[in-house]
């Protein structure tokens, strides 16, 4: 039994009162920009039918989802890297973003090749920017994923969840899943706590900054992916006695790797053929991503993983301007 709230998304979801409105069951009604085209209906863009269409750069740009600090992932990517590099033989640049909106331009502008987007941003940068994920983080025995939290410090005047009621919650962004998307459906459904009514909101931006802050006490309490809380806490930044969890969701799916649409199709084979041979032993992406227990790239589908993602979008009332 965990010491804090913890239910079933899908159930809360299904059987909750949501945003002031009854949740039903809904067809998929995601869409893609017109820019791209969904001939088979798996919700992602086609590679064009058109071999002029294709890109084949000779050098790859390789992007991170921004959690944390960029410069602290140059490194743990840089065997990763190497290795994609000696398979598609291609020069591989790192490239540190500093915000999801930015990666998603990126990728839309043709300026990003190669990336890992986060669980939230998914949907928007598969109907804006033309991206395709095919894989994921995973443990040896094939489980994946992270929790959301709700986070506070010892001593602060919110104990539990209903204590947010008149308060301000710290988001990170409002592409963000558990930084923003989840918290906002969960806190409706599972304690009547709308958003902007019964609580206000701000954001800080990153996790990391919404994890400091909250154990240096600058924010109150803050929704966060415990991904990236297990990895400071394991590299010292943090202590584990200056945060308390109010709450923590069943699991996600976690970050989200793929390519551009319109890279030429050998290429992206290629690419595919790199995260799913890349030896994780004793490589930097292990020691870092080894404290959340991943150990593997495996092959997902955005249709079928990112559905309780894309529902949690529906009941926040989530549209994709795509511009």
């Amino acid at each position: 039994m965990l010491p804090f709230p913890h239910r079933s998304l899908i159930t809360a979801l299904a059987g909750g009162l949501l945003l002031g409105g009854v949740m039903t069951a809904q067809a998929e009604d995601f869409t893609l920009s017109d820019r791209y085209t969904d001939a088979d209906g798996d919700l992602v863009a086609d590679i064009p039918a058109d071999p002029d269409a294709w890109i084949d750069p000779d050098t790859l740009v390789f992007a991170y989802t921004p959690v944390e600090d960029p410069a602290v992932y140059a490194e743990v990517w840089s065997d990763f890297l190497a290795h994609l590099e000696a398979v598609t033989g291609k020069r591989v640049m790192f490239f540190p973003v500093q915000s999801n909106a930015a990666q998603i331009e990126a990728m839309r502008a043709g300026r990003l090749h190669v990336a890992g987007f986060n669980t939230g941003s998914n949907p928007l940068a598969v109907a804006c920017a033309g991206y395709r994920p095919f894989a994921m983080m995973a443990a040896a025995d094939g489980s994946f994923g992270y929790e959301m939290e709700i986070i506070t410090y010892p001593g602060s005047a919110v104990r539990s969840v209903d204590d947010l009621r008149g308060r301000t919650l710290t988001h990170t962004s409002e592409t963000s899943n558990s930084g923003f998307k989840a918290p906002t459906a969960l806190l409706a459904a599972e304690f009547g706590l709308i958003s902007g009514e019964d609580y206000q909101v701000d954001f800080s931006g990153k996790h990391d900054n919404s994890i400091l802050g909250v154990a240096n006490q600058d924010y109150e309490a803050a929704t966060i992916a415990n991904s990236v809380k297990g990895r400071m806490l394991d590299r010292g930044v943090i202590a584990a006695d200056q945060l308390e969890v109010l709450y923590q969701s069943d699991t996600f799916p976690t970050t989200s790797y793929g390519t551009a649409h319109n890279l030429a199709p050998e290429l992206q084979a290629a690419i595919q053929e790199a995260f799913f041979s890349y030896d994780w032993e004793g490589s930097a992406l292990a020691e870092e991503f080894g404290r959340n227990g991943e150990a593997q790239f495996i092959p997902i589908t955005f249709q079928e993983h990112w559905a309780v993602i894309r529902q949690i979008d529906r009941a926040n009332d989530v549209t994709y301007d795509c511009g």
